[in-house]
């Protein structure tokens, strides 16, 4: 049996057995409903799994059709039963035994394809899992899957559509089905807030997990560079290239970095986190605005009216919880860093990514790619093109000395004069703006017209950025953002939880045709 015929099979599967399972309504099930439901026998784990496989099969493929999820784990019903005996026999492994989780389609899974999105990946799965899905498997998570992503996590054409990969198609926003659930995570956005899994993984170099978290209504979580292992991730950028949860609540969110967080020996990166792990778990205060000095970056607001109005609402609720508002707070404004940062990435990508299908035993190279590309063009560069690869094919080595003088560049702009300096300054807990503009229309003739968003400071400075839903705006999500300095995420959660709780402000999608 082939794999597309493997996946038919755990459809077929789900469907047929979820007939005879408990009915379980799915929507906006949390972690904390799971375990209560495992603990008083409602549901088994591979009921649990049945039912989310039925709910894709029901609601990503058919009904609002939201194409999230690019491949389901053949093996995912399997699973769930063994963790079920062992649950009888042993008791849980922890808070997420047993809990079915998507991944997104650029993070090794030995038993599925991961391409990037990419149909030039397609074939043998990588010899092992990523170093953090081993991780979630070690710790009793139910791998339902993989979720679609723009291909190569939007990193390939100047006038891409997120969302869209060769592989998988378009994925679309269950909050209203004619727009864009933003990228690069966009399925594993899409997937968490229609209900299709408990909680999903996605990955971020800029950008990619804050904005389709925001704007899909989730808490999203970007880690410093090095409290998650990259290894087995399909790269773009090692100096800003991280995995991170993706969930509807601060604690979801939480509870999932808690697993993916630790030290790997084949990751330099990790070696700089700190030595001691800390259990985030404990930053969740409902009154962790009380005392915190919060500072307002205003050059990242004015980009919608309607946006500006909610987050001065967002910015009252945390003053009435006792939060001091620093307002304003200046860092360098993106124009400065975006030049330098891109040259980074170009450098990073080509290196980065030749090396990763090397180590995967792939005889591709970027060169190889983009003639692959160029060869299946009507089915790869039906809607954008590959510029971005062009590019990065012809920069050298990371010895470069334009590579070198530009990183340097984007941390003293990002960090020395910038996050750093603006936290120190201050004595700030956190920095904040809104997230991410409103999604937009999916436009294939003009590729995206995201207009706003405060991503860039923290994620070329590799430091940690946690979003969360502050509200709507004409029906569609609008998040807020708390950004600090390196391993500051203990902070971060705190006043992030401490927003959630004092605002309740996220909404559940509607899967409406517009707004």
């Amino acid at each position: 049996m082939n794999r597309r015929d493997l996946v038919k099979s755990a459809f077929l599967a789900a469907v047929s057995a979820s007939a005879a399972a408990p009915q379980i309504n799915l929507e906006e099930l949390s972690l904390g409903d799971i375990q209560k439901g495992f603990q008083s026998g409602q549901f088994t784990a591979q009921s649990l799994t049945e039912a989310y496989l039925a709910r894709i099969s029901a609601i990503d493929r058919h009904g609002p059709a939201i194409n999230a999820v690019i491949e389901l784990n053949p093996d995912a019903l399997k699973i769930s039963a063994e963790l079920d005996r062992e649950r009888q026999t042993r008791g849980p492994r922890g808070p997420l035994h047993g809990v079915p989780v998507l991944v997104k389609d650029n993070i090794d899974t030995r038993n599925m394809s991961t391409t990037a999105g990419s149909l030039a990946l397609l074939g043998a799965p990588a010899p092992k899992d990523a170093f953090i899905v081993a991780r979630l498997r070690a710790a009793g998570a139910v791998l339902l899957g993989k979720t679609n992503l723009s291909e190569w996590a939007n990193f390939r054409g100047d006038h891409s559509t997120s969302g869209w990969s060769g592989r998988g198609g378009q994925t679309k926003n269950p909050y209203a089905l004619n727009r864009n659930p933003s990228g690069s995570s966009s399925g594993s956005g899409a997937a968490a807030a229609a209900s299709l899994c408990a909680v999903a993984v996605g990955t971020e170099t800029d950008g990619s997990i804050v904005s389709p978290s925001s704007i899909n209504g989730l808490v999203g979580i970007k880690p410093t560079v090095g409290l998650l292992s990259r290894g087995g991730i399909i790269p773009i950028s090692a100096s800003q290239d991280t995995a991170g949860p993706m969930a509807r609540t601060v604690r979801e969110a939480v509870l999932l970095l808690n697993v993916l967080a630790a030290t790997d020996s084949s990751d330099s990166a990790t070696a700089g986190a700190p030595k001691t792990r800390p259990d985030y778990m404990q930053s969740l205060d409902p009154n962790g605005l009380r005392g915190a000095r919060l500072g307002i970056v205003r050059k990242s607001f004015g980009f919608n009216a309607a946006v500006d109005k909610l987050m001065e609402q967002s910015i009252a609720a945390m003053k009435s919880a006792g939060a001091e508002i620093i307002d304003p707070v200046e860092i360098p404004p993106d124009g400065e860093i975006g030049e330098t940062e891109h040259e980074v990435l170009l450098y990073e990508f080509k290196a980065g990514l030749n090396t990763y299908l090397k180590a995967r035993g792939r005889t591709e190279t970027l060169s190889t790619l983009i003639a692959f590309n160029e060869k299946n063009r009507t089915r790869e560069l039906q809607h954008f093109g590959q510029e971005l690869f062009l590019k990065a094919e012809k920069k050298g080595p990371l010895t470069d000395a334009v590579y070198r003088k530009a990183r340097a560049e984007c941390i003293r702009l990002t960090r020395t004069e910038g996050i750093d300096a603006a936290c120190s300054k201050n004595r700030l807990q956190a920095l904040i703006a809104p997230t991410s503009c409103l999604a937009w229309l999916t436009d294939y003739v003009n590729g995206d017209s995201g207009n706003g968003g405060c991503s860039t400071p923290a994620a070329v400075a590799g430091y940690p950025h946690i979003t969360v839903p502050a509200g709507l705006v004409h029906g569609l999500p609008a998040g807020i953002s708390f950004f600090g300095p390196a391993w500051s995420e203990p902070a971060l959660i705190k006043v992030a939880y401490g927003f959630e709780q004092a605002t309740k402000a996220r909404r559940k999608p509607t899967f409406a045709p517009n707004v």
